[in-house]
């Protein structure tokens, strides 16, 4: 009897461990469901604290990008650009386009290509360019005045020339339109042979149709020997301006591509194609931040001639109109909510210092103009007109920030001739355009979550899904 009531209580004892281990496991299983449900709520804000501790400007979902905090080598926040752009700017801009001054564009279309051979023009009808007829530009175009200053007149100097760091044009230098040439462009814009006055109004950027290894082989061109990216964790800010001005450019023309594309070329159907502008620029937010980017600095770049541009005289023989462009072109650089928002919006002065100084900026200087140079290669003619009227943009921007004296000095002293002023204002507009549609199509309209290892959403919580089926289903097996 002993030994039978010790066989039981040992068998008793026996099955009092099993419970205990199967307890254990359960709680233990209970426990890792916990911890994974803690993870899944934490990683929201896990990504986010990453993100901010690694100063990044921007959250990404599956499709859109939100961008928050200052502009990489810039002074301004994209909220400030943002909220500036949409409430001044863009319609001030949208207007001053318009205006007779700022629609007629004087262009050189007909050029041969200085690299290789000419493949021929796009022969679709949306890449052909409407040109003015001699009657409809403005007569004042046609003889620009020579009542100028001297060049070395200093009325413009801040001191002594040498101790010249930021350069202000002065406010009575304009004395009327010249035709001076552009060091940063390879068009000499005092050769008017060929040159056509084309309607930016009649001429929109948009899709043409032009495409192929035609298309592709000038931005290849463009990034492969003329404007190399700059290699990760590059300090020097100089090395990196000319990069992020043409692929902030390259972003605004393919936003401008993608909002107005020719959906059906038999019947001329157009409209936006999201895709396309998704995939090209908004899903990169390297691209669009080189957006910001170079739309601050013809902003700054504008703002800095204001003194020029407020006194120079928009002269297109339509008094009414005239009085327009020239209200329009103050309240744009002496506006109060501009100051406020983003009173210098990029510090040019910070280039250029050191021995190199001078040297890298020759070396950027010839880039910009082998990429000038190009732009006689595209053989879209609508296209080579947008693309020679941003570069010059773009050259105009350059001019006006970053051009010296024969001393190396900053010049204090600039002459801005009438096709520079309207396409830097045309430029501006652009990209003041593209950030408009990044806003529209990049803000996303749900909560950005990060998914582990690429899933979707739908197959994140189909997995978790599945898991705690298995171990409700493995807690039954241990109960049995």
């Amino acid at each position: 009897m002993v030994d039978v009531d010790g066989k039981e209580n040992e068998g008793g004892n026996g099955d009092d461990k099993k419970k205990k281990n199967r307890l254990r496991m359960r709680w233990g299983i209970i426990g890792a469901m916990i911890t994974v449900l803690v993870a899944v709520s934490l990683n929201p804000w896990r990504n986010s604290l990453n993100l901010s501790l690694l100063h990044k400007s921007y959250l990404c979902s599956e499709d859109t990008c939100k961008y928050t905090g200052l502009i990489e080598d810039c002074c301004c926040d994209f909220e400030s650009v943002d909220d500036i752009n949409g409430a001044v700017l863009h319609p001030l801009l949208q207007e001053l386009v318009t205006t007779p001054f700022f629609r007629y564009f004087k262009v050189k279309l007909w050029c041969d290509c200085p690299f290789w051979p000419d493949d021929g023009m796009c022969k679709m009808r949306d890449c052909n360019v409407c040109e003015c007829p001699e009657h409809e530009f403005p007569e004042s175009f046609k003889t620009p005045s020579l009542n100028v200053l001297p060049k070395d007149d200093p009325v413009c100097q801040e001191g002594k020339p040498e101790a010249t760091v930021d350069r202000t044009l002065d406010d009575k230098s304009f004395k009327g339109w010249v035709e001076v040439d552009n060091p940063w462009t390879h068009d000499d814009e005092t050769d008017n042979e060929e040159m056509t006055y084309v309607n930016l109004q009649l001429n929109p950027e948009h899709h043409t149709g032009y495409t192929g290894p035609s298309a592709r082989r000038i931005w290849v061109a463009i990034y492969s020997e003329h404007c190399p990216r700059y290699a990760y964790g590059e300090m020097c800010p100089e090395k990196k301006v000319l990069y992020k001005l043409i692929s902030g450019l390259h972003s605004s023309i393919s936003i401008h591509i993608a909002a107005d594309y020719l959906l059906d070329i038999k019947n001329n159907k157009r409209g936006p194609n999201l895709k396309l502008m998704r995939d090209r620029v908004l899903k990169h937010p390297d691209r669009v931040q080189n957006l910001y980017f170079t739309f601050l600095f013809i902003l700054r770049a504008v703002t800095k001639a204001g003194g020029y541009l407020n006194e120079a005289e928009y002269d297109s023989g339509n008094d009414l109109e005239d009085m327009k462009a020239g209200e329009l072109i103050r309240r744009l650089v002496h506006n109060p909510k501009l100051q406020a928002a983003c009173a210098l919006p990029f510090n040019e002065a910070e280039l250029w210092q050191g021995q190199g100084g001078p040297m890298l900026r020759q070396q950027i200087q010839n880039q910009f103009l082998n990429i000038s140079a190009l732009m006689d290669c595209v053989g879209c003619e609508k296209c080579r007109l947008w693309g020679k009227l941003q570069v010059l943009g773009i050259g105009t921007a350059l001019k006006i920030l970053f051009s010296v004296n024969d001393k190396g000095n900053p010049d204090p002293y600039l002459l801005l001739q009438r096709n520079e002023v309207i396409a830097l204002v045309n430029l501006l507009n652009r990209l003041s355009e593209s950030l408009m549609f990044v806003n529209k199509m990049g803000t996303p309209d749900k909560e950005i979550i990060s998914k582990p290892w690429g899933l979707s959403s739908v197959a994140y919580w189909y997995f978790f899904f599945f898991f705690f089926t298995f171990c409700i289903f493995f807690l039954g097996l241990i109960e049995m």
